[in-house]
């Protein structure tokens, strides 16, 4: 090993030293992320390069957005370098003796990679970057959907409570009829035919002229019969239109983030691979890609579960022994989504053979008796086995040859 440059990185700026074969530090300075400081630093490792035959070993830590300008730039010009998970470099790191600032991080980071093995980042397929920005989009819109529903629902108990009876809660027509008519007094004002023309004109999907009228008769027996918190004019009524506008748009930014995904992943290979499991379908297929990455990056499935955070945790000292757990230090998104899509295939199991669900029955009945969730954690464990194998071998599902694996 010849030279070390580390940086400890913080919003706008990083503090970088450099290290020399003896341990010594040559350079230590702050750089601030823009295009001058970032040419002065390409001419320093360049120099460095030619001076002594060998790039200098790069390491720093990932800070979520505040990283990804170095990382951008060490990808541009070429540069292996070493990306640090935060916890594996507080566990690195650490002394005995508390004295964190920016300068002590970046000695720490340049002297703990001349005694530990790091793995060198790999410069993925920007495809790989893309999907996991549109799958983040996609978390969020869905995090935000689910407030909006509640405060949705909370004001209309308060103005037409009738509506989520005669509608489903999660319809589109729901949704206009909502901001149409989010008070019974404003049904009452309208004649069958006008609310009936009304549903027609608000409602993308096809309806026929016989089924918008059974709903406006519906709208107007509800209105008859509700009696509301506040009158038609109260604030609650333009909250009502504002959360169910809000809504219809989030689904449709969810419903975007999907396709845009779907027309990235066709590209990769793994996308068809997956699509062959049954219970994954599009929406799956492309969000696991998006929360995976490059899956041939990892040597065995052991480094995949580690990575979903669903490796088992065991503590023992002295005569105490804890009960197994999932370690849960890995992607969480990654671990949600894997948990939904074996829910999803036992309640589908009705419609073809799947050897996840039959391994979750056989978990189910003695000898092991495994609760619900125990059952369905070895369930995702087996379905990313099975997925590590079926990319890194380029086959398709095929349940005669799983259900004896």
């Amino acid at each position: 090993m010849k030279h070390v440059i580390a940086f400890d990185v913080s919003m706008g700026k990083s503090y970088m030293v450099v290290y020399n074969a003896v341990k010594k530090c040559e350079l230590e300075k702050e750089i601030e992320h823009n295009r001058p400081e970032f040419a002065e630093l390409k001419s320093l490792i360049d120099d460095i390069s030619e001076g002594f035959g060998e790039q200098p070993h790069i390491v720093f830590e990932a800070t979520g957005v505040y990283s990804r300008p170095l990382e951008r730039f060490m990808r541009e010009n070429g540069y292996r370098y070493c990306l640090l998970n935060p916890l594996e470099s507080k566990l690195q790191c650490d002394t005995l003796r508390i004295h964190k600032t920016d300068r002590s991080d970046a000695h720490q980071l340049a002297l703990t990679h001349f005694t530990n093995s790091r793995r060198i980042e790999t410069n993925s397929d920007d495809i790989y970057a893309q999907l996991k920005a549109l799958s983040r989009h996609y978390i969020e819109s869905d995090e935000e959907l689910s407030v909006v529903r509640n405060r949705m629902h909370k004001v209309i108990q308060i103005t037409f409570p009738e509506l989520e009876k005669i509608f489903t809660s999660k319809s589109e027509l729901f949704l206009n009829v909502a901001q149409l008519f989010p008070h019974p007094d404003i049904v009452l004002n309208c004649s069958k035919t006008i609310i009936k023309n009304q549903i027609l004109a608000n409602t993308y999907k096809r309806m026929s002229t016989k089924k918008a009228e059974e709903k406006a008769v519906q709208l107007l027996e509800a209105a008859k019969r509700s009696y509301p918190a506040v009158s038609s004019t109260d604030v609650f009524c333009d909250q009502v239109i504002v959360y169910a506008k809000r809504y219809h748009e989030l689904i449709l930014q969810k419903e975007q983030c999907i396709d845009k995904m779907a027309k990235l992943a066709e590209r990769l290979e793994e996308y068809s691979l997956l699509l062959s499991i049954p219970g994954i379908a599009t929406n799956s297929a492309v969000r696991l890609i998006a929360e995976i990455g490059d899956i041939r990056r990892f040597d065995n499935n052991r480094q995949l579960n580690a990575f979903a955070g669903i490796d088992i945790r065991r503590y023992q000292s002295g005569k105490y022994i804890a009960k197994d757990k999932i370690n849960k230090r890995g992607n969480k998104h990654l671990r949600k989504l894997l948990y939904i899509i074996i829910q999803n295939m036992i309640k589908l199991r009705r419609h073809g053979q799947n050897h996840f669900v039959e391994y979750y029955d056989k978990l189910k009945k003695q000898p092991y008796n495994k609760c619900h969730k125990v059952a369905t954690i070895a369930c995702v464990n087996k379905l990313l086995k099975s997925i590590f194998f079926l990319v890194t071998h380029n086959m398709n599902y095929e349940y005669r040859l799983a259900a004896h694996s």
